[in-house]
């Protein structure tokens, strides 16, 4: 068999392609757009996995949330839909009983009221939350300027509050600091101690933080005159702890605690971040399945039209490998023959597919980074296109096999009947 690089047989290979050009274009655009379609859905299926992603990225995903809801059923005397909830010695109760928990916040919102945070002649609408220095370590927050709350804070209920950025970009000149300066919340002046910004984020607990004002939480029970009425309490895992087992024992204490009946479904309402997280996960398991069986089959379908263009090609040239075969050529140069061609017009047509598609990828993360402000990954790892690449070669060799095979099989008489 002759070398593979040939550079006679090369030079045939490119004419056999461009003798048709017209069929030959379509041919390939089958492959392009098959391989084309592939890496773009591959890119954007990452680029979309990283932008929900940031949705949990803010929260520890070993986290779970507790809050009272009106019971569902009669127990021990009460009737059914009590209203009851949440206080600070549920607090105490849940830390003494379940040692796997790290961290555990019991925290206050209130009503957004119209403009309720001035700040000398500038207002905004903004939510209140009341929350202890622990918080930080379930809701990863960035600071801007200051701090966040201490122990402090809580201990000598000090009117300090750390805002949103959202807050401070409405009520402060574009790189003042307003660590120290004082805002009117509802109100009642409280001191900034910090500002923070967090990552875009589809959950929010209590309100998005960049618009919220951050007390603590002692601050807030006498300001709102809450009491030990507690809104919600949060919890994470230590290290290694599944959260669905402290989310069960959460639940069996509270109940107990509160005198609600173990079966009853509603009255405790609990939201698991690792539940939601884990589900996260399994729907972009099901979206890169469903991308790859779309792309390949969008693929094959290309191969396949080029092995027929192929088929066709072996039958007009008939004479011509029937000449072949009478002047001493043996049956594997003519299967390598074509099966080389089959490969160099799948491979030119899916490098252009890939260029294309990388392009577009680009084209789409300068996009979203204008919009949004960071890099949305919209992109394709080097052995995803490596992969690709040897795919492309795979098909493109069994999409001129059958092709191969009928020339193989061409006999000299052949050449005399076609003329």
């Amino acid at each position: 068999m002759r070398n593979i690089i040939d550079l006679d047989r090369w030079e045939e290979i490119m004419m056999t392609i461009t003798r048709n050009k017209t069929r030959s274009i379509l041919t390939a655009f089958g492959v392009f757009w098959g391989i084309f379609m592939l890496i773009v859905l591959i890119g954007g299926g990452n680029g979309m996995r990283v932008l929900i992603g940031r949705s949990f990225s803010s929260f520890a995903t070993n986290s779970c949330f507790v809050s009272s809801h009106p019971t569902s059923e009669a127990y021990k005397g009460f009737r059914k839909g009590r209203y009851w909830s949440l206080n600070v010695k549920d607090v105490d109760i849940l830390r003494s009983n379940i040692p796997e928990i790290a961290y555990i916040v019991p925290m206050l919102f209130s009503r957004r009221g119209d403009n309720n945070i001035l700040y000398e002649d500038k207002f905004f609408t903004g939510g209140v939350k009341g929350v202890m220095k622990d918080y930080e370590n379930i809701e990863h927050q960035s600071l801007v300027y200051g701090r966040f709350l201490n122990d402090i804070d809580v201990n000598e209920q000090r009117k300090v509050c750390v805002i949103g950025i959202r807050i401070y970009e409405t009520l402060f000149a574009k790189g003042e600091d307003p660590t120290g300066k004082y805002i009117r919340v509802d109100g009642v002046y409280y001191q900034v101690i910090g500002v923070v910004e967090t990552i875009d984020s589809d959950i929010n607990i209590g309100g998005n933080a960049e618009e919220t004002v951050i007390l603590p939480f002692t601050t807030m029970q006498n300001t709102y005159q809450t009491g030990n009425s507690v809104h919600l309490i949060a919890m994470t895992g230590k290290p290694g702890v599944k959260i669905q087992t402290i989310e069960s024992a959460a639940e069996r204490v509270v109940k107990q605690n509160h005198m609600i009946a173990p079966n009853d479904a509603q009255a405790v309402l609990l939201i698991n971040a690792e539940k939601l997280y884990k589900l996260y996960e399994n729907l972009f398991i099901g979206i890169d399945l469903l991308i790859w069986i779309v792309g390949l089959g969008t693929l094959l379908a290309g191969v396949i039209g080029v092995s027929n263009i192929m088929m066709i090609t072996v039958r007009e040239r008939t004479g011509e490998i029937g000449v072949r075969r009478a002047i001493g050529a043996r049956p594997y140069d003519i299967m390598g023959q074509v099966i080389s061609e089959s490969m160099v017009l799948t491979g030119l047509a899916g490098m252009l597919g890939i260029s294309l598609a990388v392009y577009v990828l680009e084209l789409m993360n300068v996009g979203v980074t204008s919009a949004k402000g960071y890099y949305a990954g919209f992109e394709i790892s080097f052995w995803t296109v490596v992969g690709a690449t040897f795919i492309l070669l795979l098909l493109g060799s069994l999409a001129g096999l059958a092709p191969a095979f009928r020339a193989m099989n061409i006999k000299p008489i052949d050449a005399i009947r076609e003329e």
